[in-house]
């Protein structure tokens, strides 16, 4: 037996965890203590990891499609010379826009990804669609309207703060803030603090909370913009923060005063004396904050409401200090700004072939992807990887998704398990799991004080599976976009890696780029094979994070030597990449100053820029939007986050200990009315297709609303479909106009009970 250190892999948080191994497998696992963020803290879904590492569905081999839909065992360099001649050959006939790229990173596959978008680059292709681009973009693209770049993302110091709302999310079961149970605790038990959540559902969050507005589903523009006229109308904006500090407020003004609060209180069934009572209250507050999640983010009025709930903590002037919202550093670029209204040598951004959708944050939405890839055009989309992620199942409209793999000329899938997206590829790439291999992940977004921690191996990987950064090297070079050897970084990187080697490896790097200007984009798989080969313990993978902390460093300086790390401003940065090395349970990248919010705006006069006329011209059609209609009578909530379910890595069903259907949970009074009772069976029909669920009565929804759990429906071992197949009743044209993030919080649907076959 051993212990070790590592990190959680199942939400953002990324939870340091202290491991015992025995036999090739976890025997124990808890809290990391010494982790700086979260301090020995863990969840009961990251103590249950060994259902991750140790299953039946884990790939050992390279695998190939046959005619008949049967795979069989290749190698590894036959599989990989058949895919980069394929591709070249596609690029050649067709262009760059052939290509498409899904995936890649997963919860905290992160260096991988570094790897796998430098494809993205050999196809000359910008089509990247992950499971951002139907959670976030519609968040990005107000940051980026905002704050001037849609790099710029917020947090909040839910720690710190006298006033927390928490709307469309419940941390008790999705955590998303620091040590989330801990923290929530904290806030209930303190008479000084106020904990307000608005909720369709009465969750575990909203049982601590001192105020509960469970308003009507999909009616979330509509209270929070009735807030925000409460706020200007009666005066409790912060008018000194705004002047020094934004532009645009009167434009801003006059919309909100144009506000029927009353009507629109009504609208989301909340009485108009609780909505002036929070409103009121968090204005007050010394200090407040707004976190929000996928239950604003995935229903109507998507980047509406992220432009609202933004307001309220801008209009009152809790941002940039101690317990309100903020932004915060980033060491690995896990987004990037592609802003539509701009235009590149006099074209404007790649735009898709049949939607003409333009990216967000450089991500195009998945929801589009089947269209593009089956429409008739020449320029349609004919080649996907696959990478760390399962669209048919996670994904809107499964049956699209089903239909448009089966056109490809070429889909390759790299994943570490039998997915269902597998079962369709041409060639499915064995991955190391991500404790078999160097990892990290790129959701370092506190402040002030942020963190980095970089995972080592735990276990030896199979012997034919490889971890990303080898297999797109690979790639890379049989497609003869990068040479094999670069003898000048090879001698560099021999060198004594102290500090000045890291400058004399750099420096060399920097000369061979310039010499070389087409491996630009390359530069991870160049630093991977030639500084990694030189880094103890086979940290290979860890390259590219050596010019990425010289620059984080650089932009930084201050920050980064409050943190600790000694350096001048030439050596800091390889002072930063040594601790990032040597630290096992992570280390502090950074500790900013609340001032230093001003120095991450990006808007040329640091000032954040309130009008937005696009979404001015949503909040004007609020009104006249008609209320939704009676032909579907509920509303489903679809992905709801429980004790016992988690992202698709978990696949064996026995990791449960509760709800192993994935029910649907249904008010009593509704499920009288229907004649279901706890158990039952029933069928869920939507616009697009129709499910069975298992019923389970609960009073914590509202009337006419159910909701259905995420990470259900997989085939294990070739099983039938263990729980709900939910995206088999969504579908892609269901989503917000602007950013096509789909509408899963806000699925009309019909219930019936299944008749009784025996009587």
């Amino acid at each position: 037996m051993k212990t070790d250190t590592t990190a959680c892999i199942l939400c953002s948080r990324n939870c340091g965890l202290a491991v015992e191994i025995e036999d090739g497998k976890f025997t124990r696992i808890k809290g990391d203590e010494a982790h700086p963020l979260s301090k020995g803290y863990i969840c009961q879904k990251a103590a249950r990891l060994t259902h991750y590492q140790s299953h039946q569905d884990r790939l050992k081999y390279p695998l190939q499609r046959q005619a008949d839909g049967s795979f069989v065992r290749v190698s590894w360099d036959a599989a990989l010379r058949d895919i980069a001649q394929r591709l070249v050959s596609l690029r050649s006939q067709h262009g760059g826009s052939c290509f498409a790229f899904v995936g890649g990173g997963g919860q905290g596959n992160h260096l991988g990804g570094a790897y796998s978008r430098q494809l993205l680059s050999a196809m000359n292709s910008r089509y990247a669609y992950s499971a951002l681009g139907q959670e976030k973009t519609g968040d990005f693209w107000v940051n980026g309207r905002l704050f001037g770049r849609q790099t710029c993302h917020t947090t909040e110091d839910v720690e710190h703060a006298e006033y927390v709302l928490f709307i469309g999310t419940n941390p008790f079961q999705a955590h998303g803030i620091p040590n989330a149970r801990d923290t929530l605790r904290d806030l209930k038990n303190d008479p000084a603090r106020t904990m307000v959540v608005i909720d369709p559902r009465r969750s575990e969050t909203a049982k601590l909370a001192d105020i509960h507005l469970q308003l009507r589903p999909g009616t979330d523009a509509y209270l929070l913009s009735a807030m925000l006229s409460i706020i200007v109308r009666e005066g409790l904006h912060d008018k000194e923060f705004l002047a020094a500090h934004c532009t645009g407020f009167a434009e801003v003004e006059k919309e909100l005063l144009a506000i029927p609060v009353a009507e629109y209180a009504q609208r989301a069934d909340i009485a108009l004396a609780d909505v002036e009572r929070v409103a009121r209250g968090f204005a007050a507050a010394r200090s407040a904050c707004v976190r929000i999640d996928l239950g604003i983010q995935q229903t109507l009025h998507t980047t509406l409401n992220g432009y609202l709930e933004k307001l309220l903590y801008l209009l009152t002037g809790n941002f940039g200090k101690k317990g309100g919202n903020n932004l915060h550093s980033f060491l690995l670029p896990i987004l990037g700004h592609t802003d539509e209204r701009k235009t590149v040598k006099g074209k404007s951004l790649q735009r898709t072939a049949h939607h003409k959708m333009h990216p967000i944050g450089g991500i195009y939405p998945p929801n589009i992807l089947p269209d593009e890839i089956l429409h008739s055009g020449e320029d349609r989309v004919r080649a996907v990887f696959v990478d760390s992620a399962n669209p048919l199942l996670t994904y809107a409209d499964s049956q699209a998704y089903a239909q448009a793999f089966q056109k490809l000329e070429l889909l390759v899938v790299v994943d570490v398990a039998m997915t269902e997206t597998a079962r369709f590829a041409h060639y499915i790439l064995p991955a190391s799991s991500q404790f078999e291999k160097w990892e990290a992940t790129g959701f370092n977004l506190e402040f002030p004080e942020n963190t980095f921690h970089l995972r080592h191996p735990l276990f030896p990987a199979p012997d034919e599976t490889k971890a990303e950064p080898e297999i797109y090297t690979l790639l890379l070079e049989l497609m003869g976009v990068i040479p094999l050897r670069f003898p000048l970084l090879e001698r560099m990187a021999k060198l004594e890696p102290k500090a000045s080697a890291h400058l004399l490896y750099m420096g060399a790097l920097g000369a061979t780029l310039a010499l070389h200007p087409q491996w630009q984009k390359y530069a991870a798989s160049i630093v991977y094979r030639t500084l990694g080969k030189a880094l103890p313990n086979g940290a290979a993978a860890a390259a590219p994070l050596l010019p990425l902390a010289i620059q984080y460093a650089t932009t930084h300086f201050a920050a980064v030597r409050r943190a600790g790390h000694q350096g001048n401003r030439l050596t800091l940065g390889t002072a930063l990449f040594r601790a990032i090395l040597q630290q096992r349970s992570g280390t502090v990248l950074s500790i900013h100053e609340f001032q230093d919010t001003w120095s991450l705006i990006k808007t040329p006069d640091r000032k954040v820029q309130l009008a937005i006329p696009e979404m001015f011209q949503e909040l004007r059609a609020l009104q006249t939007e008609a209320p939704p209609g009676a032909e579907f009578p509920f509303i489903l909530m679809a992905g709801e986050r429980r004790s016992y379910n988690a992202n698709q890595i978990y696949r064996d069903p026995s990791w449960r200990r509760t709800d192993p259907h994935g029910s649907m949970r249904m008010h009593p009074d509704d499920a009288s009315q229907l004649g279901l009772a706890n158990g039952a069976t029933a069928v869920c029909t939507s616009a697009r297709d129709s499910i069975r669920v298992v019923i389970e009565v609960d009073d914590s929804v509202r009337r006419g609303m159910v909701t259905l759990p995420h990470g259900y429906g997989m085939r294990y071992q070739g099983s039938d479909p263990i729980g709900p197949e939910l995206n088999r009743l969504t579908s892609g044209a269901h989503c917000d106009p602007r950013s096509r993030t789909p509408f899963h919080k806000y699925l009309p649907v019909h219930i019936h009970k299944v008749p009784d076959v025996s009587a």
